[in-house]
C-alpha cells in the first residue's frame, strides 16, 4: 500500500511547511518571529498558520525521526542511561518533565507528570524501556523515587548515584528551557507533552556535537541531516 501524502489539499508547498516547522521547533523563535523571517524570504503567511502547521506536522515529522532512531538504537547495546527530572510551570502550578538521556547525550524519552513520586518514575522508566530496551546502568540523582521504581522492576543493582555523574542529563534540559522562554511558558499539560516530544526528536536530528568533530565532518553531517529533513512526510 502506498503511503498517503500528508501535504495533500494544502496550498503551500511541502518545502515551505517543513521550513516553517523546523524554524519554530528547532530555534528559540516565537510564531511571529517565524512569520517575519518567512516574509523576508517572500513567503507571506500568518503566525496562526505557523501554529497550525507545527501542530499538524510536528508530530508526524517527529514520529518519522523517532522510528528511524529507535531501529538504530535497539540494534546496539544500551550501555548507560542518565535519568533526570526538571520542573515546568503550567498556569503557576509545578509539573515535572522526566528525561532519559543515553551515554552520548541524546535525549531518548521525554515524559511530563504532575508529581515525581515512585508511581511517576516507574511509568516513565517502563515507557522508556518498552521503546528502547533495557540499559546496563541507570545513572540518577538521589531522588528516592528512582530507587523505589528500579527496585520494583528488579533493577536496583544497576542504579548509580553520585556527584557530577548525572551532568549529562542535567545539561540536556537547557535547549528546551530556551524554547520555553520564547513560548512564554505553557498553559496545558497536553500541549507541554506534545511540544516536548516534537522538540526532543527535532533537536536530536540536528544535534551534531560540533565541538567534538572537525569542521569538515560537521558540514557533512549537517548537510545530511538537512537533506533527510527535506524528505520527511514524502509520499
Amino acid at each position: 500500500m502506498s503511503k498517503s501524502d500528508p501535504f495533500k489539499y494544502f496550498h503551500s508547498s511541502a518545502e515551505v511547511i517543513r521550513l516553517a516547522v523546523m524554524m519554530y521547533v528547532r530555534f528559540p523563535l516565537s510564531l511571529r518571529n517565524v512569520e517575519d523571517l518567512l516574509h523576508e524570504r517572500g513567503i507571506d503567511i500568518s503566525h496562526e498558520t505557523v501554529r497550525y502547521w507545527w501542530n499538524r506536522f510536528g508530530p508526524i515529522f517527529a514520529a518519522e525521526i523517532r522510528k528511524k532512531r529507535v531501529q538504530h538504537l535497539r540494534a546496539y547495546s544500551n550501555w548507560q542511561w542518565h535519568l533526570d527530572e526538571v520542573f515546568v510551570k503550567i498556569n503557576g502550578e509545578a509539573h515535572y518533565r522526566w528525561r532519559a538521556v543515553d551515554h552520548e547525550g541524546e535525549v531518548l524519552e521525554s515524559f511530563v507528570t504532575k508529581r515525581r513520586d515512585r508511581r511517576a518514575a516507574l511509568k516513565f522508566i517502563r515507557k522508556s524501556m518498552k521503546r528502547f530496551g533495557s540499559p546496563h546502568t541507570f545513572v540518577t540523582d538521589k531522588l528516592r523515587s528512582y530507587g523505589a521504581a528500579l527496585k520494583e522492576i528488579g533493577a536496583a543493582d544497576r542504579q548509580e548515584t553520585g556527584r557530577w555523574l548525572n551532568n549529562r542529563a542535567e545539561n540536556s534540559h537547557l535547549p528546551f528551557r530556551r524554547r520555553e522562554r520564547a513560548m512564554l511558558r505553557f498553559r496545558r499539560i497536553r500541549s507541554l507533552q506534545k511540544f516536548a516530544t516534537v522538540h526532543t526528536s527535532v533537536f536530536n536530528h540536528f544535534n551534531q556535537e560540533r565541538s567534538l568533530t572537525s569542521r569538515a565532518n560537521f558540514k557533512l553531517n549537517r548537510a545530511a541531516a538537512l537533506a533527510e529533513w527535506r524528505q520527511l512526510g514524502a509520499a
